[in-house]
């Protein structure tokens, strides 16, 4: 008998958490079909249900890992422009242990996504969104005077994310040089020497 479509959604959730759990203790390169069945304690038989082969695993791999950033908790703005804009890419950067885990994931599913087109396409959409974002906070903060309306919207988002991006990077391969008091004041002289002259510092 066909299991019940509740049934269905619940099993997908355990797996989602199982995937979860492997990635966040052995990254991509240890995320197998055998390895999830084994932290759910079933079968792998059980598993091919779910996903007939790695590729499937690996994306939804990535789909738990998108909603896991979506739910996590976010810093808070005293108003909109750059300070929203300050806020939204410290959201970006490895400031706590679980922030760290989170990016340590996403820096090693780039190796995996790079490696498969369809992968490497969703992740380039997964990045537009963030640009997309980070756009909405930008373009308010030219309205305010406080980034350079002579220069892209887009642009100005792209230049943040990349920085953002970059840092993660430093403070993935090097935590003690790059701790998160020091990722904090680098990402505000970032922000300051970008900012229009005179623009009130982003607290």
């Amino acid at each position: 008998m066909t299991p019940a479509r509740g049934d269905h959604e619940a099993r997908r959730r355990d797996v989602s958490e199982a995937v979860w759990r492997v990635l966040a203790a052995h990254g991509f390169g240890g995320l197998t079909l055998r390895a999830v069945a084994a932290e759910m304690n079933a079968s792998t038989g059980l598993l091919t249900h779910y996903f007939p082969h790695k590729r499937a695993l690996l994306a939804c791999a990535l789909e738990v890992l998108d909603q896991r950033s979506a739910e996590r908790p976010r810093h808070q703005a005293p108003s909109e422009g750059l300070p929203a804009l300050r806020a939204a890419l410290l959201d970006i950067l490895p400031l706590a242990p679980e922030s760290a885990a989170r990016n340590r994931i996403w820096v090693c599913s780039w190796d995996v996504a790079l490696a498969d087109p369809e992968l490497a396409a969703a992740h380039a959409v997964r990045y537009r969104r963030g640009r997309e974002r980070l756009a909405g906070h930008v373009a308010a903060a030219q309205r305010r005077g406080e980034l350079p309306a002579t220069t892209a919207t887009a642009d100005l988002a792209a230049a943040a994310q990349s920085f953002a991006l970059g840092l993660v990077v430093q403070a993935l391969f090097a935590p003690e040089e790059f701790p998160p008091e020091r990722q904090i004041a680098l990402l505000d002289d970032w922000l300051a020497a970008t900012a229009t002259p005179g623009a009130r510092r982003a607290t």
